[in-house]
């Protein structure tokens, strides 16, 4: 992503979107935009706009932040310490954003992995609208689910 266009976006974050993607903030649990959202279409970077997650992969996790199963593209990981013991911190690709964590813990028969994201880190794209807003390439993940 260009240095320019990414300052010139997180320029345009809201305090909190900026406090996540940028300082690694977390916002709070249940009280934030996507915890128990379920319509279908994907989440994007709310930075670099770059595909992250897809609502087919989104569960309840009960931990009160969106979980998914597994990310539509490689992520970016770290080893995390700040809590004082070790996390997997999650971070987007080209835009490096701080999206949340990677846990064990998730459905084992999803491969046992649960990703914990911030909303703030996200935007979410309709299935409706993926043509529209330069995903259309994501809308056949989609044309099972609405036939059944």
């Amino acid at each position: 992503m260009d240095p320019k266009e990414k300052e010139r976006r997180i320029r345009e974050l809201t305090p909190l979107q900026r406090a996540v993607t940028q300082d690694e903030a977390t916002e709070p649990p249940f009280q934030n935009e996507y915890w128990d959202h379920f319509e279908e279409g994907i989440y994007v970077d709310i930075v670099s706009g770059e595909p992250l997650f897809s609502s087919l992969d989104k569960y309840d996790a009960g931990c009160g932040w969106p979980s998914f199963t597994r990310p539509l593209k490689k992520l970016k990981t770290r080893l995390d310490f700040k809590l004082g013991y070790p996390r997997i911190e999650v971070r987007s690709p080209e835009a490096d954003s701080h999206l949340g964590h990677v846990f064990d813990d998730g459905p084992p028969e999803k491969g046992g992995l649960r990703y914990c994201i911030n909303s703030a880190a996200l935007r979410f794209i309709p299935k409706e609208k993926l043509v529209e807003e330069g995903y259309g390439e994501y809308l056949s993940l989609f044309q099972s689910s609405s036939s059944s």
